[in-house]
């Protein structure tokens, strides 16, 4: 990230923390008109499109009081969608089982790129099943440029899933706190 993008991160990251999301991407990116991309989601891993909304017009607050940015900007929040970036230890804990792409800073063993299946994280290293290896590697967090989850139908069904789970669990919770 640049100083810039560290900067409205240490500035945005309260705001969203006080809405009840967590912060799973930010990024600054278009060199006319600058494009402010907020990618969050709630602690249970989903994100609504009125989710969106709500942190959108909170952000918006916040970014027109502290004016950080010098010229005009374009404000998008959004979900991290199902084939998500990995940017936190936890998203890979929570996606094991799963596959996905990683792209390091540095060669590892010859490459930058490597494919396979999530298998949780030990320390601050990440677990990963590569295709065609018999072992575990271990990959260290700081090492990884970017990462993400593969599209895949098993994906997409557990995505769902979690999805109803989450959206059930926050209507027993509307419908208890209704009857307090």
């Amino acid at each position: 990230m640049t100083p810039l993008e560290d900067r409205l991160v240490e500035l945005l990251t309260p705001i969203i923390d006080a809405e009840g999301f967590e912060l799973v991407r930010l990024r600054l990116s278009g060199s006319n008109t600058k494009t402010l991309q907020i990618m969050a989601e709630r602690p249970d891993g989903t994100m609504t499109a009125e989710d969106c909304a709500k942190l959108s017009r909170a952000i918006s607050v916040v970014m027109e009081d502290a004016d950080p940015l010098p010229d005009q900007y374009m404000l998008e929040v959004s979900s991290p969608g199902i084939d998500r970036p990995l940017t936190r230890l936890k998203d890979y804990d929570r996606w094991e089982g799963f596959e996905a792409k990683l792209e390091l800073t540095q060669l590892v063993e010859g490459q930058k790129r490597f494919r396979g299946t999530l298998a949780g994280t030990e320390d601050d290293n990440i677990c990963i099943d590569l295709q065609g290896e018999e072992d575990t590697a271990l990959i260290p967090f700081a090492l990884i440029q970017s990462a993400k989850l593969m599209m895949t139908d098993d994906l997409i069904t557990e995505s769902l899933r979690r999805s109803k789970a989450a959206e059930k669990a926050r209507a027993t919770d509307d419908n208890h706190s209704e009857t307090n």
